[in-house]
């Protein structure tokens, strides 16, 4: 969808802006009610968990169980939501997780369940949330102006730490009143309302002249631009080193519930004070956002973190606990929605889901490797060493990433398309779309006293032209002729070469046009495209 209103977005936008247009504010409140189903759910299993092993590892496998799938699923969850409509698939995986959640309530109800198979349904549940995840991610710059992303990034954190506040609380009063199958049905119910929401949704499509691309095709070309693009790497290597440590805080959190005598109702509770934490931090983020870089904000909020961590693992009362889950569920929104933010702009629209499930896979990695390692480590050593551990972690992993920049607020628009970095290809005939690979040379005529700035320059385009496509690149100079030099890439498929056409972002111009200013042949640099022969493609060609 293009933007409603390019050319007239403010310059300092209200965080409650993206909700004045009509369907983001209706999948936010649907999504908002089905968080709050997600969190209800996540009380209910993990109290059931420890009701019926409450060993460590086992405890904290729950949050393994919620994670991993991600960390599977992610990447062909991007690649499907950037090659199919995403409306319908939306749809397709939210049946998914309803169907799950009926049965998990049904199996409980009826005595059935057991430790092992509570795994089973939590991670097949998360699998339709893996498969969700990055198509949703990538939705949400369709839905509101470009200059608004930020805050409604920050709004969907605000709604997930919303739901954290009120359904948490709501858990523990429902699986101590009603068991814990009364939470896994009425999660059941949440996911109801974003189907109805996504059903009424009438998703304009962008009609292409391209061919459609095909799903381990599209899978390669995520993980060639993921491999290439420095700007997502910093922003994931940041992402492991925090969720690494932070996730043992949510993996252990039931014990500490229970290490300070309370139940389900007080795990509940701590939750909800993670849960006030985040949204306390959200009514400000906007303007920490305008007075701090997003790197100083996200060292900030770990130091926080960390310190929050300390003082759950020392506290040994819910008056202690609480102001621990409140700092802490403060600094875990800040460092979550300033990465989340931080992926989104540093990708342009055509490969965003699957860029953004790479992010997601690093994430689940943290989480589901840290909730092994500290429920490992709090049986070892007991929760409060566990926790103290994680939290010292936590600041080590942020110094040793210190110098990877999560860039600035211009990210959105260095990234949105821009004009053709190549011409469009002439042909004699038709060429199949799968015929390849197509080998591309670009020559260009420089003057010797220029050669070192135009090397110097050209590996940029290495790597623009390996992240939109390309297999291989080089630049060759012409060994009879003094500054002829040809830069040459190989894509493919025709289809794929045409795919890159569309692919070049504002940065990217800037980086061809730099380039070009080199060349002193009469016009810019003559292209020509070669295709790979086969026999067969000529077969029909024999002379009679």
């Amino acid at each position: 969808m293009a933007d409603p209103h390019p050319a007239s977005s403010p310059a300092v936008v209200s965080p409650w802006s993206p909700l004045g247009q009509p369907l983001f504010r209706a999948l936010w409140i649907a999504t908002v009610i089905s968080n709050i189903g997600t969190w209800i759910h996540e009380v209910g299993a993990g109290w059931l968990m420890v009701t019926l092993d409450p060993h460590p590892v086992m405890v904290s496998l729950v949050q393994a169980a919620t994670a991993l799938p991600i960390f599977l699923l992610a990447l062909p969850g991007g690649a499907l939501a950037d090659i199919v409509d995403r409306r319908r698939y939306l749809i397709v995986t939210q049946l998914w997780m309803l169907l799950v959640a009926v049965l998990l309530a049904v199996f409980t109800a009826l005595g059935w369940i057991n430790a092992w198979a509570l795994l089973v349904f939590t991670f097949a549940l998360a699998c339709g949330a893996a498969l969700n995840t990055p198509a949703w991610a990538a939705t949400v710059p369709e839905l509101v102006p470009r200059a608004q992303l930020p805050a409604a990034i920050a709004l969907n954190s605000l709604g997930i730490n919303l739901a954290r506040a009120v359904g948490p609380a709501m858990a523990g009063v429902l699986v101590a009143a009603a068991g814990p199958q009364a939470a896994f049905l009425l999660n059941a119910l949440s996911f109801v309302v974003v189907i109805v929401v996504l059903a009424r949704w009438r998703r304009e499509t962008r009609p292409s002249t391209l061919p459609a691309e095909r799903f381990f095709g599209a899978m390669r070309a995520g993980l060639r631009y993921v491999r290439e693009a420095v700007a997502l790497q910093c922003v994931m290597a940041r992402a492991a080193a925090f969720f690494l440590f932070a996730t043992a805080t949510w993996a252990l959190l039931p014990l500490v519930a229970r290490n300070t005598g309370g139940g389900a109702d007080s795990y509940g509770l701590l939750l909800a004070g993670i849960g006030l934490g985040a949204v306390s931090a959200a009514m400000v983020m906007p303007r920490l956002r305008r007075r701090f870089a997003r790197d100083v904000l996200v060292r900030g909020a770990t130091v926080l973190y960390a310190a929050a961590t300390v003082g759950i693992a020392l506290a040994d009362s819910m008056a202690l606990l609480l102001p621990a889950m409140l700092a802490g569920g403060a600094a875990w929104l800040a460092v979550l929605s300033t990465l989340h933010v931080s992926a989104q702009t540093a990708v342009p629209q055509w490969v965003r889901a699957r860029a953004l499930s790479a992010y997601l896979m690093v994430y689940a990695a943290g989480m589901t490797g840290g909730a092994v390692l500290w429920g490992a480590a709090a049986a070892r050593w007991g929760v409060p060493a566990a926790l103290m551990l994680a939290a010292a972690g936590a600041v080590l992993a942020m110094s040793a990433t210190w110098r990877l920049s999560l860039g600035g607020e211009d990210g959105l628009s260095r990234t949105e398309p821009a004009a053709l970095l190549l011409p469009h290809p002439q042909h004699h005939a038709e060429i199949a779309p799968e015929r390849g690979p197509v080998a591309v040379h670009v020559e260009y005529r420089i003057t010797p006293a220029d050669a070192a700035d135009f090397v110097a320059a050209a590996q940029a385009m290495q790597r623009i032209r390996r992240r939109d496509g390309a297999l291989s690149w080089g630049l060759f100079e012409d060994a009879a002729v003094s500054g002829r030099y040809v830069e040459t890439f190989v894509v493919e498929s025709w289809a794929e070469h045409l795919r890159q056409h569309h692919r070049g972002t504002a940065e990217d111009a800037a980086v061809v046009t730099r380039l070009r200013a080199f060349h002193r042949g009469d016009g810019p640099p003559p292209v020509t495209h070669w295709v790979a022969v086969n026999a067969a493609d000529h077969a029909g060609d024999e002379a009679v």
